[in-house]
């Protein structure tokens, strides 16, 4: 037996993780001894009791950790020790990380620039294209965008930085032979060739509303801060924050509205002592020292780095739209052009995917 499959073996008991592994390699030197101590000799080790001392010497040796590598092979998922110094330095200075982390794609040693960004899967356009701006301004200025690949919130956050050609990094929370949503299948394939998803659960392990708290620590945990864009008072997003402050990190949280149950969260947040984020500037600015890498010349949050290809009169139009919903008359007294032009402008900026039109002839950015 390697130690890589030992220490695999162990991972794959219930209730291991690297901070109980490092007590008992104190003792034992070796995770192979460890695998092949009797009850007894466990027990006497500080913080393992009967019931974990019993699950790894009569479980962890009867594991069929073959099996997990060959589908992990066929899935061209990597399995990253603990040990391993390709392990993310981020994650080892958490309380209690993962004893292997699954890897599909690619984790790079920049990705330590991070920022993760979450929020509610039933969630409004509003916080879809906060979301969506935020991740890709982020990521166009250097920053990996961490997030969970869930509907709605999560999704956006990874389709801005992917815009961006930025990095992201999803966090599953079953295993990375099981896809989950289903939906975001698609997302999934993109963000391979943008960087990776991830997952601490062994590859068939299904989705489990007993898995999201544990993997909401693993996204705070890869990231430098978290950025919560919209949330209800019982969104698993305030869980992620939670254990943000827990490790140390930043927490950012974007405001909305009182009469939104989506803002709730954002907005105790806030009351509560997050950092209120209106542009990428208050998020690269709280960073400190890490900031110095990145430039905070960026446009307001009222300009768009898509509006750079567009001819004047398309500019014009486009500037004056946002997240919030517009109507129609409202954009031809802002613009002071004639009704005809505003309308045949907003239907080419329609078909260049850069607007949305939305009932009663309102218009918002994409």
């Amino acid at each position: 037996m390697t130690e890589f499959e030992a220490l695999l073996r162990l991972s794959l008991t219930r209730g291991i993780g690297a901070r109980t592994y490092l007590g008992l390699l104190e003792h034992f030197s070796t995770t192979e001894a460890i695998l092949n101590a009797k009850k007894d000799e466990l027990e006497a080790v500080p913080g393992i009791g009967p019931k974990l001392a019993c699950a790894i010497s009569e479980t962890a040796n009867s594991i069929d950790v073959t099996t997990e590598i060959k589908l992990a092979s066929e899935k061209n998922v990597q399995i990253i020790p603990y040990t391993s110094e390709q392990y993310p330095k981020h994650l080892k200075n958490i309380y209690d990380p993962p004893l292997v982390l699954y890897v599909k794609g690619s984790l790079l040693e920049t990705d330590i620039l991070s920022i993760a960004i979450v929020g509610a899967r039933r969630c409004t356009y509003y916080g879809l294209s906060q979301a969506e701006r935020f991740a890709r301004q982020l990521a166009s200025k250097g920053l990996c965008i961490i997030s969970g690949l869930a509907r709605g919130i999560d999704a956006a956050a990874h389709r801005g930085a992917i815009s961006a050609k930025g990095r992201t990094i999803a966090v599953l929370g079953c295993g990375l032979g099981v896809v989950y949503p289903r939906e975001n299948l698609a997302l999934a394939e993109q963000i391979l060739q943008h960087g990776a998803i991830v997952s601490e659960f062994p590859m068939k392990t299904p989705p489990d509303f007993r898995n999201f708290p544990p993997r909401n620590r693993l996204i705070s945990g890869l990231s430098l801060g978290v950025l919560v864009v919209e949330s209800s008072l019982k969104s698993g997003s305030l869980i992620t924050a939670q254990w943000a402050l827990e490790q140390g990190k930043e927490v950012f949280a974007i405001p909305g509205n009182i009469d939104s149950i989506y803002s709730h969260g954002t907005n105790k947040l806030i009351k509560d002592g997050a950092k209120l984020v209106e542009d990428i500037n208050d998020i690269i600015q709280e960073l400190g020292p890490v900031a110095e890498s990145f430039s905070t010349d960026i446009e307001s949050k009222f300009d768009d780095p898509r509006s750079l290809s567009l001819n004047s009169q398309e500019k014009k139009i486009f500037t004056l739209l946002s997240s919030s919903p517009k109507d129609i008359d409202e954009i031809i007294q802002a613009s002071n052009l004639p009704a005809s032009i505003v309308t045949s402008t907003l239907m080419i900026l329609e078909i260049k995917k850069l607007v949305k039109q939305l009932s009663g002839k309102r218009f918002v950015k994409a």
